[in-house]
């Protein structure tokens, strides 16, 4: 009898143990609570407030998945990945979009699947410059946004579209999109869209060769975009602009607008380091985990302490029957025991993945410091259009006929094309990442000689030895910063780069027999650049000497440290 009984109350004790265990396990939002916690987070995300719009969206993403709606995880992706996209971010919002893809495809949701169409085509079109990819989605996106009669965003995809085939040269196959956009402007479009349609009427008119026309759009939309907000269209208008202007043979305004190009675009790279600054993605993963830990220790307690209000309603049962209760506290005693060793060690497993996201993390750091020389890459492909228009300078002012000057001018705009179209997987010159500082120097001097100026390079040192990357590529950019000097302002017609090797120095002689300049005239002349050189060669502990004679010439001497 007293057997029947203490197994019973067993029994008992592990029913009302377990249930609360249960039901403190499974507890859940409904799908209502979810849907309004990721309206927040898209209020949060839209607001700026990317971190919080990051919480909400994680948390309303864990219960859409308990939930097992198709729906709402979609939607708890689109925002996770839409906060990356702000956040300038684009293989992480390309991860999370791709997850959601999967989900909404599950659906009838033709709002959300436009949605994630459109922004896979922008982020294709816009930071991977892989156009295929983006229009197929854009018109993915074009067919779900016919189905669902929204004009605005299917004026939008076509705008984007006609862009996009506008950027890699195929006008014919993106001017029905013109003709769109042209006819619905005054419908669909707003101000912030003006600045892009005249972008695209110019670059066509420019394809046409209506020049007038072409001159006449690009204006507009430099004043449209300089009256509103549109910064990002802006930049590229000034862009095409200068592309223009250097095919019609006016340099100097071609110029002044890619350095307009130029300084938007550092300007907007400012205003991105500025938003990933209000989100330290350490600093979440470590929160996010430590209120998991918090969230493990308070559940832990409220346990406790309901199974210790359980054993004060069951003291009248202990009373009556005293060896049962020797036997329960003795029996819970070790269960406690046993749940506190599991308990810690979920903290332990916990701690050791902030660890691991902390190592992620700066990981993460490593990639936004490649980032920075991407776009410290994307900066030279102006030296280039800028040597193209040189040369075709060169051109019209001589001959009538074909000279050299027009082929290496195609080859120069045909790379900084490719280097555009494929500039997040390009971080420096390939011949300087493959070979070395010294092939890539002989190849730069090959190329940028001409019939005008011959640039000769020497070094007594063998062409395959290699340095520190960082040092090599300090040291290319300075020296072609110096040719471009003594292109530009000399009037040269023969150069010569020499470079030799002490035990711990490079000695590197740039000489011109160009016009030369008084020595204590220098620095005052526009356009050099000589004391940005010489700021870098100070950080580099090394040595910069300039000797010039009126009409004779100029001689510049680097000494720097060598660094392996």
């Amino acid at each position: 009898m007293y057997q029947i009984r203490f197994r019973l109350l067993i029994c008992f004790l592990f029913l009302i143990y377990f249930s609360q265990t249960s039901l403190a396990q499974n507890k859940l939002l409904s799908t209502k609570e979810t849907a309004k916690l990721i309206i927040d987070a898209k209020a949060n995300r839209i607001a700026g407030d990317y971190e919080k719009s990051l919480l909400k969206s994680r948390v309303a993403l864990e219960q859409a998945i308990k939930n097992k709606d198709n729906d709402l995880i979609a939607n708890s992706y689109l925002i996770i990945a839409a906060n990356f996209d702000e956040l300038t971010e684009p293989d992480k919002a390309l991860y999370y979009y791709n997850i959601g893809l999967y989900y909404v495809n599950k659906t009838n949701n033709n709002i959300l699947k436009n949605q994630f169409y459109n922004n896979l085509g922008n982020i294709y079109c816009f930071d991977k410059k892989q156009y295929d990819k983006g229009v197929y989605y854009y018109k993915k996106s074009l067919e779900h946004s016919q189905k669902i009669l929204d004009r605005k965003q299917i004026f939008l995809t076509k705008l984007n579209i006609g862009w996009a085939y506008f950027d890699i040269e195929k006008f014919e196959e993106g001017f029905p999109y013109l003709q769109y956009i042209n006819k619905y402007q005054s419908i669909d479009g707003d101000e912030s869209t003006i600045v892009a349609l005249n972008m695209l009427n110019g670059m066509y008119c420019n394809f046409m060769n209506e020049n007038e026309k072409a001159n006449s759009y690009f204006e507009k939309a430099i004043v449209f975009g300089t009256l509103g907000n549109e910064k990002s269209d802006l930049s590229y208008s000034h862009l095409e602009y200068s592309k223009f202007l250097n095919k019609i043979k006016e340099p100097q305004k071609a110029y002044e607008n890619l350095s307009l190009y130029n300084k938007i675009n550092n300007d907007l790279h400012i205003e991105e380091k500025l938003n990933k600054a209000n989100i330290v993605g350490i600093n979440l993963e470590i929160d996010h985990y430590k209120r998991e830990i918090d969230k493990i220790e308070t559940t832990y307690k409220t346990r406790q302490n309901q199974l210790i209000e359980e054993q004060s309603k069951n003291k009248k049962i202990v009373i009556i029957v005293l060896f049962l209760l020797i036997c329960t506290i003795i029996f819970l005693y070790f269960f406690f025991q046993n749940i506190r060793l599991k308990q810690k060690n979920k903290l332990k497993d916990f701690q050791s993945k902030i660890q691991e996201n902390i190592i992620n993390a700066s990981i993460d750091g490593q990639e936004l410091e490649r980032k920075k020389i991407a776009s410290f890459l994307h900066d030279n492909i102006s030296s280039l259009l800028s040597s193209a228009g040189l040369h075709l300078n060169v051109y019209t002012s001589q001959n009538k006929t074909q000279p050299e000057e027009i082929n290496k001018t195609k080859e120069i705009l045909e790379e900084a094309h490719n280097q555009i179209r494929n500039l997040s997987h390009e971080l420096m010159p390939s011949l300087l990442v493959r070979f070395g500082l010294f092939y890539a120097l002989e190849d730069l001097c090959e190329k940028t000689s001409n019939s005008m100026i011959k640039i000769s390079f020497n070094s007594m040192i063998s062409i395959k030895k290699r340095y520190n990357e960082d040092f090599e590529m300090k040291l290319y950019f300075i020296i072609a910063e110096l040719i471009n000097n003594i292109i530009k302002h000399s009037n040269a017609n023969n150069a010569f780069i020499n470079i030799q090797e002490t035990a711990s120095n490079l000695i590197i002689n740039v000489t011109d027999n160009g016009t030369g300049f008084k020595n204590n005239h220098f620095e005052v002349l526009e356009g050099f650049g000589i004391n940005q050189i010489r700021a870098r060669i100070n950080n580099m502990k090394g040595e910069f000497n300039i000797n010039s004679i009126l009409n004779k010439g100029t001689t510049i001497s680097l000494k720097i440290p060598i660094i392996y």
